[in-house]
């Protein structure tokens, strides 16, 4: 079955130590029954022409089917994340999310793809911040990021500013996802249960 954007490969982090969950998996966190893992990988499949699970340690999530490939420097947090996304996918372009992500917009996800051309990234911003985690990379993005990174930089907002993202701003977003509902995470059980999901 064709996919809309073959360009693409789906990268979900899944390189957290969840030390404010308590050190359980967010990704296997659930929602309406199913872990988020498992729906997110499958939306994944149904948009882009190859999926990514970016772990930190490379045993996690050892039964899943998709190819995982690990951060190369532990500690670094997204930006290894982003990092070893760019470097294992085979497309030009890398859609990032997290993996306590659950409520991805897939017309967020259309509006982004549409903004590209002659672009090294697309960031959306809401509620004032960049939002990086949900966003579209290049490839060619790559020595910009790791430059950053020897630099010292840690953050994916500043990684996004240091190549250079076009960014979305939140009037065009509101228009896709008027609640910023795709930017929510799980960071805490607090937040889980706000969310909806259940270990």
């Amino acid at each position: 079955m064709a996919v809309p954007y073959p360009d693409i490969t789906g990268a979900l982090l899944a390189g957290g130590r969840s030390s404010r969950m308590g050190g359980a998996p967010k990704g296997l966190l659930r929602l309406h029954g199913r872990p988020l893992l498992d729906r997110t990988l499958e939306l994944f499949a149904g948009l882009f022409g190859e999926s990514l699970l970016v772990v930190g340690d490379p045993q996690a999530y050892a039964g899943t089917t998709v190819r995982r490939v690990a951060d190369e420097q532990a500690g670094l947090g997204p930006a290894a994340g982003l990092q070893a996304a760019l470097k294992g996918a085979a497309t030009p372009w890398v859609f990032t999310a997290g993996c306590d992500m659950p409520f991805l917009s897939v017309a967020g996800i259309g509006l982004l793809a549409g903004r590209r051309a002659g672009a090294v990234a697309v960031v959306p911003r809401w509620d004032g911040h960049l939002q990086p985690l949900h966003a579209l990379w290049a490839r060619e993005s790559l020595p910009a990021v790791e430059r950053a990174m020897a630099g010292g930089e840690r953050s994916l907002r500043r990684l996004a500013e240091a190549v250079g993202a076009r960014v979305v701003e939140a009037e065009a977003w509101g228009a896709v996802d008027p609640e910023g509902r795709a930017f929510l995470d799980a960071d805490t059980p607090e937040e889980a249960a706000r969310l909806g999901l259940l270990t």
